[in-house]
């Protein structure tokens, strides 16, 4: 999988709520060869503060050469990111990991929560895109704990053509509760490939509850790391009988079943 550092230049700043951002780079080379569930890693300034590059998985990405982001801020690097302006340089890593496997044959269900909503867009679309608009049977679930973090996307989701349901946890936007009340309450088609992204709580129920079901489930899962190509250790997470991943290169997405979730 060829990968590429590339000087990308800022087309689009988007201030979605009080704390979350989408910003378009031009970036023809990433662009060219990513795939959904994928990440890039970012350098935030200029100058060495902060030092290290910031993980950001890829939202979107298009034939005419832009890949998206989408973020909240919470720290340094994302609020200076947060303020960047259009035209503004910006230095890019990626692609990079291991993204969703997608077999256009299989109705699908994709369920998100809070920042995990960010690269299932991209997945989505290129769902859509390979069984040419015959979606009926799949289904978007996405999250959050109050509005702020699901209104701002349900459209962007929606006009991919996919039957889509939110749910927030006080109720502020869509139905009250979580996605895993949702998930349980429809009916999903047999053999629906589940993919998810969210909080840790969030998919090991999701996995918990594919297991019962019988149903496979891809699962993007979030670490704390500081190179994004294994070098660094940062990423390692336990999968079960005293052994470990890392998450940059053998994830971010796993088979679900492969993953220890009692951490």
């Amino acid at each position: 999988m060829p990968q590429y550092q590339e000087k990308t230049i800022v087309t689009r700043v988007e201030q979605l709520s009080c704390e979350n951002v989408r910003i378009t780079l031009k970036a023809p080379e990433i662009a060219s060869c990513c795939k959904p569930g994928q990440f890039v890693m970012i350098r935030t300034s200029v100058g060495k503060d902060p030092l290290l590059r910031r993980p950001f998985s890829i939202h979107q990405a298009d034939a005419s050469g832009h890949i998206q982001i989408y973020f909240k801020i919470v720290g340094r690097g994302t609020e200076i990111l947060a303020h960047v302006r259009v035209n503004e340089e910006i230095s890019v890593f990626g692609p990079l990991g291991r993204g969703f496997t997608i077999d256009e044959n299989l109705p699908t269900c994709i369920i998100g929560g809070g920042l995990g909503i960010a690269p299932l867009l991209f997945l989505a679309k290129e769902i859509c895109r390979r069984k040419k608009k015959n979606c009926g049977p799949d289904l978007i679930i996405l999250g959050g704990r109050t509005l702020d973090e699901v209104e701002p996307l349900v459209n962007d989701f929606r006009e991919v053509g996919i039957r889509t349901l939110a749910t927030t946890d006080d109720g502020s936007y869509g139905e009250k509760g979580f996605v895993t009340d949702v998930l349980k309450s429809v009916e999903l088609a047999p053999n629906t490939q589940v993919y998810a992204c969210g909080p840790e709580p969030m998919m090991a129920a999701i996995n918990d509850f594919c297991l019962a079901e019988g149903l496979r489930c891809q699962v993007s899962v979030e670490s704390v790391m500081a190179c994004g190509m294994g070098a660094c250790l940062g990423c390692n997470r336990p999968v079960g009988d005293g052994k470990y991943v890392h998450v940059c290169m053998d994830g971010p997405v796993f088979e679900a079943k492969e993953l220890k979730w009692n951490l």
